[in-house]
């Protein structure tokens, strides 16, 4: 069984940057899409990046976060990364890391079977 574990969140001013890991344990993650999806308080949670299986060739983002926001993996280091830039006050949300069947699926939050525990990432005014 996969356990997926977020790192990397913290209190950024806005226009900063962050870039969030996710590392997996337990097997590999070669063979999963892997994604990131947020919850703000009093929201539901969304998706934010996901990038494909193996080489991780094809992604797919939310509009909010296309041109800012970079999903890439490192399947030798079983890890997922992803690059925040241009941080908003609107993106302060808890960010979860999680595996699943497909970018298009996960982008509609189906097909996703592993959530990591979420790390809180801030973004002041």
């Amino acid at each position: 069984q996969v356990q997926l574990v977020e790192s990397g969140g913290g209190l950024v001013q806005a226009g900063g940057s962050l870039t969030l890991s996710c590392v997996a344990s337990g097997n590999t993650i070669c063979m999963s899409a892997m994604g990131w999806f947020r919850q703000a308080p009093g929201k539901e949670r969304e998706f934010v990046a996901a990038i494909s299986a193996g080489s991780g060739i094809s992604t797919r983002y939310a509009d909010s976060v296309k041109g800012r926001f970079t999903i890439s993996r490192d399947n030798a280091k079983n890890t997922v990364y992803l690059q925040m830039n241009s941080l908003k006050p609107e993106d302060t949300a808890v960010y979860y890391c999680a595996a699943g069947s497909n970018t298009l699926s996960m982008a509609n939050m189906r097909a996703i079977g592993i959530w990591g525990q979420g790390t809180q990432v801030t973004v002041s005014s």
